[in-house]
């Protein structure tokens, strides 16, 4: 969950150093460093700080005592996992002799043998991090006689786990060998300059001409020149990239921050994720799936794989499913999946789903389905990303960047391309009567302008959301499409605004958790109109009855509710399964009203990084 910036060539170094690392640093923002070949002297300059939110601003001042004549330079934003968020942890970190510096993203799993080894061996470490290891190894390769991408190789070779890293040397002061394995890393050359970056982003104001390194390839980018070769050196043709948006899409736009920014481009991250995948007649098209009509009628079981918001996402999902494709279905986990020694159906269709691509977890557990002999798709916001390589099919969500850490329009776009996903199975298996696809279809094919519609109730959302600014106990319910609902909100405002938020299907309560509810304590509930309603209603009594104030997510218009609660979220009226994609939006707004009430940082919430690449 770190970013790594490299750059070699470029006329304006640490301005562009500075830059990458801002834009990567929803990936981590413990602490940020820099090293630089300095041409002048021959050997390496670095610049380390560890402010947690202050990092970058801090090493920004640093920089003004940069070489002046900069050669090769790498630079890092860090996520802690092993050792503090402290300077001495802080990335670059050196070899002992001072002219090898490398940065690392990702876990490396056999670091303690490794470590005694150095150790052993004369190696003096001087941080508590896996990462400090690599950089000895190579410092011993190179020692050997070998160059830098040779030494970067050999070393790799040893090493078990999951890694992006890029390392300069102050003998090799034009070159920047960057490797990667599982975790993502992307290099850039133009006419004079290399470029290397954990995310698209970070380089795309040098450069469109962009790879994505593969597993176990190992990169030297030049002035200019790109090199690739696998750990035996036998040479690798680099797959290109194509990028459709702009750097300047990454930026806030004029809102407070990204998380507003984003929350409004859910409408248009909706209809762009549909657009020619449905429309109104019936028709779906999910080419890009790689998997043909055939095979997909003869599936017999669906099995999503996912974390986080991504989880709830596939919760909705199931349903969607099994109402419309009328195949058993499951949501798991996918740290849980991965160790319990899955046993799955013949003809499963294993469905992982991440928004950047690169969720460790969902990851393996993807693996482990294609191993149990399951067909995977994965569905992910990042092209070539290392899960949409690795897929026998994707699905990209088109939600454009997402900066903030908390997941809004990626998750919006998920709920949607995953009803899309479940639609066009329904056709497929001939499981649809005609006149119930064509109604579906249009449903989804104008879910965007009801997005817009919650979206646009913004304020009003808002002013409901500041009364409750003091709360410290806050409940969800929900029941079938309303649990995914009650699932997210509850995790927004644990997520953004660090209070008690706990969810439950709404009929759960009675089997324990309704002993926690007393005066002061605010549920809120999914109570849009479904054939559940009066069960969802009486659920509410239940709570109002002990004191709680209630607050309903309910349709517009809809007065009786309205009458049973305490305050009201109000949404517009759509089809029950796709709800999710709606429901969801006031409760983004709650957390974030709440949020800022308390003055945290809705971009970047603690303990918490955008991509999570360690287990």
């Amino acid at each position: 969950m770190c970013g790594i910036i490299g750059t070699t060539g470029a006329p304006d170094t640490c301005a562009l150093l500075v830059a990458g690392l801002e834009l990567l640093e929803y990936r981590g923002y413990d602490s940020a460093g820099v090293a630089i070949c300095d041409r002048a002297t021959g050997g390496l300059w670095r610049a380390r700080a560890a402010e947690h939110a202050g990092s970058i601003g801090r090493l920004r001042t640093l920089l003004a005592d940069a070489p002046r004549d900069p050669g090769a330079s790498i630079g890092h934003t860090r996520w802690a996992t092993h050792g503090r968020p402290t300077e001495e942890n802080a990335h670059p970190h050196l070899d002992c002799t001072g002219r090898i510096a490398l940065v690392h993203n990702g876990i490396i799993g056999n670091y303690r043998p490794l470590a005694a080894g150095l150790d052993a061996r004369g190696h003096k470490r001087s941080s508590q991090t896996d990462t400090e290891v690599l950089v000895h190894l190579v410092e011993e390769e190179v020692a050997s006689g070998a160059d830098l991408a040779q030494a970067v190789r050999r070393c790799l070779a040893v090493v078990r786990g999951d890694f992006a890293i890029a390392v300069v040397r102050a003998e090799e002061p034009d070159v920047i060998v960057a490797a990667r394995r599982t975790s993502p890393l992307i290099v850039g050359i133009t006419a004079s300059a290399g470029i290397v970056a954990s995310d698209v982003a970070a380089a795309l104001a040098t450069t469109r001409e962009l790879y994505a390194l593969g597993e176990d390839e190992v990169a030297t980018v030049r002035p200019g020149g790109l090199e690739v070769v696998d750990l035996t050196g036998r040479p690798v043709e680099p797959r290109r990239i194509e990028v459709s948006w702009s750097v300047q899409r990454a930026m806030k736009g004029g809102y407070p921050d990204f998380m507003s920014k984003e929350i409004h481009e859910q409408p248009q991250a909706v209809r762009d994720t549909l657009l020619g995948r449905l429309d109104g007649s019936g028709c779906t098209e999910l080419d890009e799936l790689e998997i043909g009509e055939r095979e997909l009628a003869g599936i017999e079981r669906v099995q999503f794989l996912a974390c986080g918001s991504s989880f709830h996402a596939a919760l909705a999902a199931r349903q969607a499913v099994e109402h419309w494709a009328r195949v058993g279905a499951d949501a798991e986990v996918a740290s849980e999946f991965r160790y319990r020694e899955p046993v799955l159906a013949h003809r499963t269709l294993a469905v992982a789903v991440s928004q950047s691509g690169e969720t460790v977890d969902t990851l393996h557990a993807m693996r482990e389905a294609r191993r149990a002999g399951a067909r995977v798709v994965a569905v992910t916001n990042v092209v070539d990303s290392v899960m949409a390589r690795e897929a026998d099919g994707v699905l990209y969500t088109r939600a454009g960047p997402e900066i903030g850490v908390a997941s809004t329009k990626s998750h919006i776009a998920q709920l949607a391309l995953l009803q899309a996903l479940a639609l066009h199975l329904g056709r497929v298996r001939g499981s649809l009567p005609a006149g119930e696809l064509e109604r579906a279809s249009a449903a989804m094919s104008t879910l965007h302008l009801a997005v817009a519609d919650a979206v646009g109730r913004g304020e009003e959302y808002c002013r409901v959301a500041e009364r409750f600014a003091h709360v410290e106990d806050f409940y969800f319910l929900g029941r079938r499409a309303g649990l995914p609902v009650a699932l997210e909100g509850a995790l927004k405002l644990k997520e953004l605004a660090y209070v008690r938020a706990e969810a439950y299907p709404a009929g759960e309560m009675k089997h324990g958790p309704i002993s926690l509810i007393e005066p002061g304590v605010v549920v809120v509930v999914v109570a849009t109109r479904t054939a559940l309603w009066e069960k969802v209603m009486a659920n509410v009594e239940e709570m109002r009855a002990r004191g709680a104030t209630v607050v309903a997510v309910a349709d517009d218009g809809d007065e009786e509710t309205a009458e049973l609660v305490d305050a009201v979220l109000a949404v517009p009226h759509v089809e029950e399964v796709c709800s999710p994609v709606v429901n969801v939006v006031p409760l983004q707004f709650l957390a974030y009203t709440l949020a800022r009430a308390r003055g945290n940082d809705v971009d970047r919430p603690r303990n918490l990084a955008k991509v999570v690449t360690v287990e």
